[in-house]
């Protein structure tokens, strides 16, 4: 276990350097392809050719690009001292530089804003696979019942929706029809029954769409190692069915469970922009979604960073759980 668990850390760390070398060439190399000056965007159309050319030589814009890689790196990892036009700044590790419009450093920023987001993804990820699983199962288990056409309908529903639909009417329903749910956001560290009360709805509204996709992959990896020799062998042993179900054929069908939720999740914490924008919650995807329409382009090279990351994490956070789950995989 020990030695599998080494592996999937070095190749998490070469991803890791090969995900900053991809951003740092789309961000900062096919723009210049392009003829785009990043300096200019930084302080703005209207600024003198003066101005523009001291932001140049202060990040760095000028340099050869192994130096401007190598700055990049640096700054997330240990800090970056930025230096021109007489004027010195340190930003501390993790640096990704600062904001075009606000001019403030990006990472304190995304911190700010990355409660809301990690407090969505959790929440709806709890709500999706403990119904979407459940739906899944139940449905496997009585196939071509009522339960199990009613189910499939609903998850079709929740796969076709799209999310500014069902978050919109649930706030027309329960937040301004029948009010039973206040739907304005509090920070969790002012009041945890006010941050409650204003999160159910995102996530009900999240976790219905990826439930329904839940439901229906279960459904059929169910149906699939229902039908497997191991499983008839253990009935034909006399074991009881909650065994065979819930030892024998659920630990076959977490894989490619475990698989969609290390995508979905590490996804999710870059920042679930329809939702945070329906509902009007100030996470990481109205950051990004402000940072597009203000082309305020690190702030997006931030946003990038973490959901990579994130990813990244929770790729390596399945890997474990595969070779707990399933022995064969640590042992190849």
């Amino acid at each position: 276990m020990l030695a599998y668990l080494i592996r999937r850390l070095f190749a998490a760390a070469v991803m890791l350097v090969v995900i900053v070398m991809v951003v740092f060439g789309i961000f900062f190399l096919v723009p210049k392809w392009a003829g785009v000056d990043i300096a200019s965007s930084f302080v703005g159309k209207q600024a003198d050719p003066a101005a523009v050319e001291a932001v140049r030589q202060k990040l760095g814009l000028g340099d050869p690009i192994y130096s401007q890689v190598w700055e990049f790196f640096k700054g997330i990892f240990v800090g970056r001292t930025y230096s021109g036009g007489g004027d010195v700044t340190h930003c501390a590790a993790p640096c990704f530089g600062y904001s075009f419009r606000s001019e403030q450093a990006v990472w304190p920023v995304l911190t700010d804003r990355f409660p809301v987001t990690l407090g969505l993804a959790l929440g709806a990820a709890v709500l999706w696979l403990v119904f979407g699983v459940a739906a899944g199962v139940l449905s496997a288990l009585k196939r071509g019942s009522i339960w199990d056409r009613g189910a499939m309908v609903v998850a079709l529903a929740g796969v076709s929706l799209p999310i500014y639909f069902t978050g919109l009417l649930s706030l027309a329903i329960f937040a301004f029809g029948l009010k039973w749910i206040d739907a304005q956001y509090v920070p969790l560290d002012q009041s945890f029954g006010g941050w409650f009360g204003g999160m159910i709805l995102p996530w009900i509204t999240l976790a219905f769409l990826y439930a329904a996709m839940y439901a229906r992959i279960t459904r059929a990896t169910m149906l699939e190692i229902l039908g497997e020799d191991y499983i008839r062998t253990a009935r034909a042993k006399g074991l009881k069915e909650r065994v065979v179900i819930g030892k024998h054929a659920m630990r076959s069908t977490m894989t490619p469970i475990l698989t969609m939720l290390g995508m979905d999740l590490g996804a999710l914490i870059g920042g679930a922009i329809l939702t945070e924008s329906t509902f009007n919650l100030p996470g990481l995807g109205r950051a990004v979604l402000d940072a597009i329409r203000n082309q305020d382009l690190p702030i997006i090279l931030g946003v990038t960073l973490i959901t990579s990351l994130a990813v990244l994490i929770a790729n390596l956070v399945v890997d474990v759980l595969y070779a707990v789950i399933d022995p064969r995989v640590r042992l190849a």
